[in-house]
């Protein structure tokens, strides 16, 4: 009978432990566990059910990946009942602990950054309709004051690094706007202006190299499917989404970005699309329809997170994880 060193040309690895970055392909034996496993690739793209928010959430906004997400923002219709807007909690990809909150409580604002390293600017004061304009930087555990967001953008993109970040469009309190603005780590100064107004948009990617996609452009329930990328300099027109939809959750690069949930002008959906650099494509929808909701893993569209905002009446708390199709697992050999 043939071996599997005579049929690989290698033997497989004994091990103690599960190794931290196995390439698909790889196999070995976990003497602890006695399993013998191997890395795949998956099949398809899914969602899974993460670990609940302390706090449920609505008009909530996040940063950071799938394994280290900071969500700040607890908006005023809480289930089931209202809880501050300047409540903070992080991830570790299991489960959700309260943080340090904001120095002034707001929701429906924008963050970028990590959960170690964030800014977070605009959205509205607890009890105000008007637009707040504080921003602030978190180092993992404390908030401090910034120089003020000079435009008030309220529920606007927010993408980037604390040192690399970009605004744009969103609302001042009276209408929607079209500036974009770019942050170094200590000023913001003016980018180019997106081609419509519009805010509660899906984005993701780096100051440089940003989509956007959704969004409410004016009084309209519904939203829009039209979808934009920004260069470093300006913004241009992407193909349309499949589904119109507005305040819907972002994440992923400019060439492989994916956006889920939003509002049709009925109800929240569940739906998520993935952009491949030329076209969207319908992926695996959430479990729950979701609109204003938190998101995660901004700069890989292989491992994302959802959380927050369901639909009415439904569990606020909830967070589910995303994995990309192909990207690599492990996996238990059983014999039966």
């Amino acid at each position: 009978m043939a071996e599997y060193k005579g049929i690989k040309g290698f033997k497989v690895q004994y091990l103690s432990a599960d190794p931290s970055n196995p390439i698909i392909g790889q196999t070995w034996y976990n003497s602890t566990s006695k399993d013998l496993k191997y890395t795949g690739a998956t099949a398809t793209a899914s969602w899974a059910t993460g670990g609940a928010l302390t706090n449920g959430a609505t008009y909530s906004y996040a940063t950071g990946t799938q394994t280290a997400n900071l969500q700040v923002g607890k908006g005023p219709t809480q289930n089931p009942s209202p809880v501050s807007p300047g409540l903070v909690e992080e991830y570790n990809g299991t489960s959700w602990s309260p943080a340090t909150s904001l120095g002034t409580a707001r929701y429906a604002g924008g963050l970028f950054g990590t959960q170690t390293s964030a800014i977070n600017s605009g959205g509205a004061p607890a009890g105000d309709p008007a637009i707040g304009i504080a921003t602030e930087e978190y180092n993992g555990s404390t908030w401090t004051s910034l120089t003020n967001n000079p435009v008030r953008s309220g529920w606007g993109i927010h993408v980037g690094i604390e040192t690399a970040g970009l605004l744009a469009g969103g609302w001042n309190g009276t209408a929607y706007i079209t500036n974009t603005q770019e942050y170094d780590g200590s000023t913001f100064s003016a980018g180019g202006s997106l081609p419509t107004a519009a805010s509660g948009q899906g984005a993701g990617g780096t100051q440089t190299a940003a989509y956007a996609a959704g969004g409410e452009p004016g009084p309209s329930p519904a939203g829009t499917n039209a979808a934009v990328s920004y260069d470093g300099s300006s913004w241009s027109s992407l193909p349309n989404l499949n589904t119109t939809r507005r305040g819907l959750n972002g994440f992923g690069s400019q060439t492989s970005g994916v956006v889920s949930g939003g509002y049709n002008g009925t109800a929240p959906v569940g739906t998520a699309e993935l952009y491949d650099g030329i076209s969207w494509n319908t992926d695996s929808p959430m479990s729950i329809g979701r609109s204003t909701h938190g998101q995660g893993g901004n700069s890989s569209s292989a491992a994302g997170l959802s959380v927050g905002s369901g639909p009415p009446g439904a569990n606020l708390k909830a967070t589910e994880e995303y994995t990309g199709a192909g990207v690599a697992v492990t996996k238990t050999v059983t014999v039966s």
